[in-house]
C-alpha cells in the first residue's frame, strides 16, 4: 500500500491535477502560473547549485554539487504536457536524480505549445543535445532522461539522434512517459488518477502541442516508431496512473527490438511520484534506483 505520505500529498495536488482539462487548455498562462507556484517551494539537494547557461541556443541551467565531476551528466526534459512546466518547477526532481547518480544535470527550457507546437520541443533537445557534444562531452557519458511528456520527449528524442546518424547517448530514463498522443491505451478508462482526469483532457493536450500532426508520427508519440538500436532505458510508473499502459506497451516494444529496457513498476502509485521526494518514502526509493541505473551505465 502506498505510504500515508504518498496519499497526503495526492490529495493536496489532486484537486487541479497535472494535466489540464479539456476546458482549461484555453488558459494556459494561468495553468503555468499555477504550476510555477505549487512548485515554488521545491529545493535543491543541499550542496547543489543551479548556473545559468545558453545550451545551443535553448536556456538551460547546469544542477551540480560543489566537488568537480568527472564528465557524466544527466540531460533532462521536464514534463507538463508540452503546454506547462519549466527549469523551475523541476529542478529539484532532476537534480534529486543526478544526486543519486553522482553526475551532474543539465535541464533545459524547451518551447512549449501552443506557441511553438510540435516538432519546436524536440528541436530543442537535439541542439541542446549537440551543444553537449560539441563542449566534448562524450556520448558514453550522457545519458537522457525526463517526467512524463519529458519522458516521451526522451525517447522519441531517441529515435531522432539514432535516424540522423548523431551519436547516441549511453543510456536514457524515463518516468510515467506519455509516449502515445493518440490515447489509446486501457489503463487511460481503467484506472483513476487524480492527476490526469480523463482521456479527453489528454487529447485536448495533445492536439495543442501536435497542431494538426499526426499523432502516430514517432517522434512524437514513440510507441509507433521503431524502437530497435537504442541505449539502455529505464522506464518507471505506478499502478494508480491512466499512463500506466504507456510505459508497460513501450517497454515491451523495446523488447521485442531487441533492446535493453529495465521496467519497474510501483503499486499504488500515481503520476510521477518521484516529484514529491524528498518528502515522500517511495520517491527517494524510486530516485535511488534511477541513480544506480545511471551509475551502471556511465
Amino acid at each position: 500500500m502506498p505510504s500515508p505520505e504518498h496519499d497526503a500529498f495526492v490529495e493536496l495536488l489532486s484537486e487541479g491535477g497535472l494535466f489540464p482539462s479539456a476546458d482549461e487548455v484555453l488558459d494556459v498562462p494561468r495553468l503555468r502560473a499555477e504550476m510555477e507556484a505549487m512548485t515554488a517551494m521545491s529545493a535543491l539537494p543541499d550542496g547543489w547549485v543551479a548556473d545559468p547557461i545558453t545550451a545551443g541556443g535553448v536556456g538551460g541551467e547546469w544542477l551540480h554539487s560543489a566537488p568537480s565531476d568527472d564528465g557524466r551528466v544527466l540531460l533532462y526534459l521536464h514534463g507538463g504536457g508540452y503546454l506547462l512546466g519549466s527549469i523551475a518547477t523541476h529542478r529539484s526532481l532532476a537534480a534529486r536524480i543526478a544526486e543519486a547518480a553522482g553526475i551532474r544535470a543539465l535541464i533545459i527550457d524547451y518551447r512549449l505549445a501552443p506557441e511553438h507546437p510540435f516538432p519546436a520541443a524536440l528541436e530543442d533537445v537535439l541542439a541542446a543535445y549537440d551543444f553537449l557534444l560539441d563542449r566534448r562531452f562524450e556520448p558514453q557519458k550522457i545519458a537522457i532522461g525526463g517526467d512524463s511528456a519529458g519522458g516521451g520527449l526522451a525517447i522519441a528524442s531517441l529515435i531522432a539522434l539514432r535516424d540522423s546518424g548523431r551519436p547516441l547517448p549511453e543510456a536514457a530514463i524515463a518516468l510515467s512517459p506519455w509516449t502515445d498522443l493518440e490515447v489509446t491505451g486501457d489503463s487511460v478508462e481503467t484506472r483513476v488518477d487524480p492527476m490526469i482526469r480523463s482521456r479527453e483532457d489528454l487529447l485536448a493536450t495533445a492536439s495543442l502541442y501536435l497542431n494538426g500532426a499526426d499523432p502516430r508520427t514517432p517522434t512524437a508519440s514513440p510507441l509507433y516508431g521503431d524502437l530497435a538500436g537504442l541505449p539502455a532505458i529505464a522506464i518507471q510508473v505506478g499502478t494508480a496512473e491512466r499512463l500506466l499502459d504507456d510505459s508497460t506497451r513501450i517497454a515491451d516494444r523495446i523488447r521485442q527490438a531487441g533492446g535493453q529496457v529495465e521496467l519497474t513498476i510501483f503499486e499504488g502509485l500515481t503520476h510521477v511520484f518521484q516529484s514529491l521526494a524528498p518528502h515522500v518514502p517511495e520517491s527517494l526509493d524510486a530516485i535511488g534506483k534511477l541513480g544506480t541505473f545511471l551509475e551502471r551505465h556511465l
